[in-house]
């Protein structure tokens, strides 16, 4: 029988409370002023045009990055300048927390996915945008309904960007793989078979490892699959044996592509995007191949805009006007990019001719012609609840990846 809920919740908060410690932010540029006391403080516009500083945490400039820019080029008297940094999610809370107690923030917007929306929830991060200003960003009511799902995921306290169906799917080297697994039992006997050759991620640190997580209680079908703590005995059973003939995780998706690429492993757990987008930029060989489960439940994804506790009227105003304008077709339509979020828009009527022509064709030399039928066809389940998947997280962490990857 496995700890109180509570018990975990209690201990992964803990766990990233002590990280702080080692791995604060410096406020460096920051710029203390007031924060915004009432929703109805914030005007219009802003009285003056802002510099935003955005912290991604999820690869989530690639695809929101060229619609920050058409947003800052039509509107220089709203934002004048915008930077991006980029980080790991486990480092999210470490870096924003010491901002928001002090009343000082450097980072006025953070692109982020469950992981990262989550940790933040947990240690009271987030202003909660939806809730607040609702009337403000109007577009939501656009959504498709997968993405309207993902956004009753963020609890009011974040703002979906892009959505995508993202998995589980495998992919493999057809040089090595001969006869791919349909089944999580079949994949297991491969993986026994061929020891070392396949692989993921720590799914803390990559979305293909977290989806594969997540997918694998509507697999393997376990009691609960929203409940990872006493619903999952199947799928952490399962984990355990996988892990067997598992000797590292990486601590970042990259990595499980260079290993793909240079033939280290010869098959992993992937999704639409993560499967399109290293073929597309040569980061991986255009003939590695894809496959699904035979009976599997998409575990939707989707990136969020957040944005810090203590945030002042005017770059209040500027940032909702720009998500208002994100959740637009002809701009989210540019979440296509190079396939790395396929499909990746979440509004309605954001369709592929919409994009940009790069985007159209790299979709349509290296998508997949099986793709959009079985997204129509196969059943989405929204990812676990930010509790339930800072308990996930931690759970993988003590008891299957333990000794097998580095948190840095």
């Amino acid at each position: 029988m496995r700890v109180s809920k509570r018990t975990y919740l209690t201990a992964a908060f803990a766990v990233a409370a002590l990280a702080l410690t080692g791995c604060t932010a410096p406020n460096s540029g920051a710029t203390p002023a007031t924060p915004v006391a009432n929703a109805s403080d914030v005007p219009d516009k802003p009285s003056a045009p802002v510099t935003l500083n955005i912290l991604d945490v999820a690869g989530n400039q690639k695809l929101t990055g060229p619609m920050v820019d058409a947003f800052v080029a039509a509107n220089p008297d709203i934002i004048s300048a915008v930077t991006w940094e980029s980080a790991g999610a486990p480092d999210l809370v470490g870096s924003i927390k010491p901002q928001v107690d002090s009343g000082s923030l450097s980072i006025d917007l953070v692109m982020t996915g469950t992981d990262g929306l989550a940790a933040g929830i947990g240690q009271n991060l987030w202003v909660p945008i939806v809730t607040d200003y609702a009337d403000r960003l109007s577009n939501q009511a656009d959504y498709i309904e997968p993405a309207a799902n993902m956004q009753e995921l963020a609890e009011g306290f974040g703002v979906v960007t892009t959505y995508y169906p993202s998995g589980p799917l495998l992919q493999y080297d057809p040089a090595v793989v001969t006869d791919v697994p349909g089944t999580p039992e079949e994949l297991l006997a491969w993986s026994q078979a061929n020891p070392g050759k396949f692989g993921y991620a720590r799914p803390a640190n990559s979305g293909p490892g977290r989806t594969f997580l997540q997918g694998l209680p509507y697999i393997l079908g376990d009691d609960d699959p929203t409940d990872p703590v006493n619903g999952w005995d199947k799928t952490w059973a399962y984990l355990g044996e996988l892990g067997q003939d598992i000797t590292n995780y990486p601590t970042g998706t990259g990595q499980v592509v260079t290993n793909m690429a240079d033939g280290t492993w010869s098959m992993i757990p992937t999704t639409t995007g993560w499967d399109i987008e290293p073929r597309a930029t040569a980061k991986m060989p255009a003939t590695i191949e894809a496959a699904p489960f035979d009976d599997f439940t998409w575990v939707t994804d989707a990136h969020y805009a957040v944005v810090p506790v203590g945030q002042t009227a005017d770059k209040m105003s500027a940032i909702l006007l720009l998500l208002q304008d994100i959740l637009t077709p002809e701009t989210n339509a540019m979440a296509y990019d190079t396939g790395y979020f396929y499909p990746g828009p979440a509004i309605e009527g954001a369709t592929l001719d919409l994009a940009p022509q790069s985007s159209q064709d790299v979709i349509a030399e290296y998508g997949r012609d099986w793709y959009d039928a079985l997204i129509e066809e196969m059943p989405k389940a929204t990812p676990l609840a930010p509790d339930a998947l800072v308990q996930a997280f931690d759970i993988w962490d003590r008891e299957i990846g333990t000794g097998k990857f580095e948190v840095k």
